[in-house]
C-alpha cells in the first residue's frame, strides 16, 4: 500500500479516489493527506466495513459511496489522484478517470489477466507510465534454520498525464 499511494503523488490538500475501496485501508491512509476522499465500492458490506474503520480511525474527511465506479465517475469534479483496487469494468473505469485525474492513477492487482487490461488500457489513452511487481516473504522456522517464504505478488501498474 505505501508503493501505491507513493505512486499515485498524493500531497496535502490533494482530492482522491479509492475505487474499488473494500474494507477502505487505502482511502483511510489518504484520507490522513488528502483534502478529500471519495472512496467506492459496489457492494454494501465493503461500505459498511470501511465506514467502521474510519470511524474508529476519527477520520472524517472521506465520503464512502455505494454503487457503481463510472456512475460516481460521470458526476465527479476533477480529482488530483485515484487509487484502483476493484477491477470491475476496468477499462472503462481508467478511461473516465484518464479524463478526470489530473495526476496518477494507480492500479494493484493480483491476477495477470488484470495486469494486462490495466496495461492495455492505459497504454491505449496514452498515460501508461509503468508496471511493478512487489514480492514480500516472511520468514519461517524450518529444520531447526529460518527460511523465507514468498506472499503472494501485487502487480501496481501507473498511468497519468505525461
Amino acid at each position: 500500500m505505501a508503493i501505491s499511494l507513493f505512486k499515485t503523488g498524493l500531497k496535502r490538500g490533494d482530492i482522491f479516489a479509492d475505487i474499488g475501496c473494500g474494507t477502505g485501508k487505502v482511502g483511510i491512509t489518504a484520507a490522513r493527506i488528502a483534502k478529500r476522499v471519495y472512496a467506492i465500492d459496489r457492494r454494501g458490506e465493503a461500505i459498511a466495513c470501511a465506514r467502521s474503520v474510519a470511524k474508529h480511525e476519527a477520520v472524517s474527511n472521506i465520503e464512502f459511496i455505494e454503487g457503481e465506479a463510472l456512475d460516481f465517475l460521470a458526476n465527479a469534479g476533477n480529482l488530483d489522484c485515484a487509487f484502483v483496487g476493484g477491477t470491475k469494468g476496468l477499462p472503462g473505469v481508467l478511461e473516465s478517470l484518464s479524463r478526470r485525474v489530473r495526476g496518477n492513477v494507480v492500479v494493484n492487482a493480483v491476477k495477470i489477466e488484470t495486469l494486462y487490461d490495466a496495461v492495455l488500457a492505459m497504454k491505449k489513452l496514452g498515460i501508461f507510465k509503468e508496471a511493478i511487481s512487489v514480492q514480500v516473504c516472511r520468514s519461517y522456522d524450518i529444520a531447526g534454520g529460518t527460511m523465507f517464504k514468498p506472499i503472494d505478488p501485487v502487480y501496481i501498474i501507473v498511468g497519468g498525464q505525461p
